[in-house]
């Protein structure tokens, strides 16, 4: 290999190394389980509520450091006379391994049909948990 490819070849490897060392991340968090409810413990897991209820969403993190962010992104699927994939809310919180709950209520009755939960872990789409209002 002539001088001028050697040079060339490692410049690449350093940058490729500075770019590795700047913008990696090693965080093992992971979801370990995630159920919605009627209640904050989770003690009523489903995927159906009826009008009045108040949604939960009960997730177990693992894995995770104290500054692991988990956001939480509410839709109203197909409801009556709502827009399809009508944005409800969102919530973050910013935590370490442990359990966390996620709550979403209304002043008035649900709409009935299909919702839906995204749950993100430091801003990546992990999970998506469906469910209906009937």
């Amino acid at each position: 290999m002539n001088k001028t490819k050697w040079q060339i070849a490692l410049l690449v490897t350093v940058l490729i190394v500075a770019n590795l060392a700047c913008g990696f991340s090693a965080s093992t968090a992971k979801i370990k389980s995630a159920v919605m409810a009627r209640d904050s413990e989770a003690a009523d897991p489903t995927t159906t509520f009826a009008q009045d209820d108040d949604f939960y969403c009960v997730v177990e993190l693992a894995n995770a450091p104290d500054d692991t962010k988990i956001k939480a992104v509410w839709t109203a699927v197909e409801a009556e006379n709502t827009d399809p994939n009508f944005y409800i809310d969102e919530a973050e919180i910013t935590q370490g391994s442990g359990t966390l709950n996620f709550s979403l209520t209304n002043n008035n009755l649900w709409p009935l049909g299909k919702y839906k939960v995204d749950l993100y872990l430091n801003d990546k789409l992990t999970q998506t948990l469906e469910f209906q209002v009937q």
